[in-house]
């Protein structure tokens, strides 16, 4: 995305005057995007474009009309929990980007950045489960996003494929096992699904939190949503572990305040699905596509292989259940 391309749109929209040159600075942080802040005479604004290869060590390719269903996720949850959203001021689809509004960061801190510090509050964890469970079970059984959502061609090479498939490869004697997790996800279609549910895309705003980067959005299996997230909240513990208590106790907050808004279909068989998928994510998070990046040491990366290993061999019913296991593991 170019400086050109960004007054182009911008000016297009009405968001600059013709002859506005306005201040912009490109944001770190993503892989799948370029971001810009652009200082409107009018306000501070973010624009997005998806890219067709993904910043990652590894090749990543997926489809650019993921920012279309981006914009469209937003306006969907808008409707949903309004206050959980930024506000969606422009798009462009055939240029593939659209403007929001730019949330400072003094006012609407990155969720990741506190856990990394070790400021793991319940609370926070508590509404991020509550407003997830809020938007799915408002989307469950609706036909006509399940249409507009029907997005298994950029889901699969950017999910399932990534994630579960190229972990299966590093594993073969659990390729059995990724495989059927992989095939269960997507064949199950209940809700829309955010994609991207990670604390590097929850801001904590002044009126609880705030979801970005909703590229992967399709309609598909809650469970998704619900394990991406809380495999975050496991692997803190091996980056800040003065704080694993603190990042398990917001698991239990998350995961309950979720589960209490399941409505669409029997909360144990959702729990069971999550369950069976979380450790199949937390393996991806070392030996698939997108590894991350705060877990270097080689003796760390074993430990969270050793929790997911038994994870996936011994399959909890449970989400707390795998929460235990994963802190015995762990700390031996």
């Amino acid at each position: 995305m170019t400086d050109v391309a960004i007054l182009r749109f911008l000016r297009k929209a009405g968001l600059i005057g013709a002859d506005d040159m306005p201040a912009m600075t490109p944001l770190t942080g993503g892989v799948s995007s370029d971001i810009w802040k652009v200082e409107a005479a009018t306000g501070t604004i973010c624009v997005k474009q998806a890219l067709a290869q993904l910043k990652t060590e590894k090749v990543w390719h997926a489809p650019v009309e993921r920012n279309a269903f981006e914009a469209d996720w937003i306006r969907t949850a808008a409707e949903i929990a309004p206050k959980a959203v930024a506000r969606l001021l422009a798009e462009d689809r055939q240029a593939g980007m659209f403007a929001m509004e730019y949330l400072a960061p003094a006012d609407y801190p990155v969720w990741k950045e506190q856990l990394r510090d070790g400021m793991a509050s319940p609370a926070s964890a508590e509404a991020v489960g509550k407003t997830l469970g809020r938007i799915h079970a408002a989307t469950a059984g609706d036909t006509n996003i399940a249409r507009r959502f029907a997005t298994d061609d950029i889901f699969m090479p950017i999910r399932i494929e990534p994630y579960l498939l190229r972990t299966a490869e590093a594993h073969p004697d659990l390729a059995d096992r990724l495989t059927a997790l992989a095939d269960i996800t997507a064949r199950t279609r209940k809700v829309l699904v955010h994609g991207d549910v990670s604390p590097k895309n929850i801001l904590v705003g002044p009126d609880g939190p705030v979801f970005l980067d909703a590229e992967c959005a399709w309609y598909g299996d809650p469970a998704f949503d619900l394990a991406f997230c809380l495999n975050h909240l496991l692997l803190k513990c091996i980056w800040t572990p003065s704080s694993t208590d603190d990042f398990l106790a917001c698991f239990t907050s998350l995961k309950d305040a979720y589960l209490a808004r399941v409505d669409w279909e029997p909360i144990q068989d959702l729990e069971q699905r999550t369950a069976a998928l979380l450790p199949g994510l937390l393996l991806a998070r070392i030996d698939g596509a997108s590894p991350v990046e705060y877990i270097t040491r080689e003796a760390d990366q074993n430990r969270v292989r050793r929790a997911a290993r038994t994870g996936l061999l011994h399959q909890p019913q449970t989400l707390q259940e795998f929460c235990s296991l994963y802190r015995k593991e762990i700390q031996e």
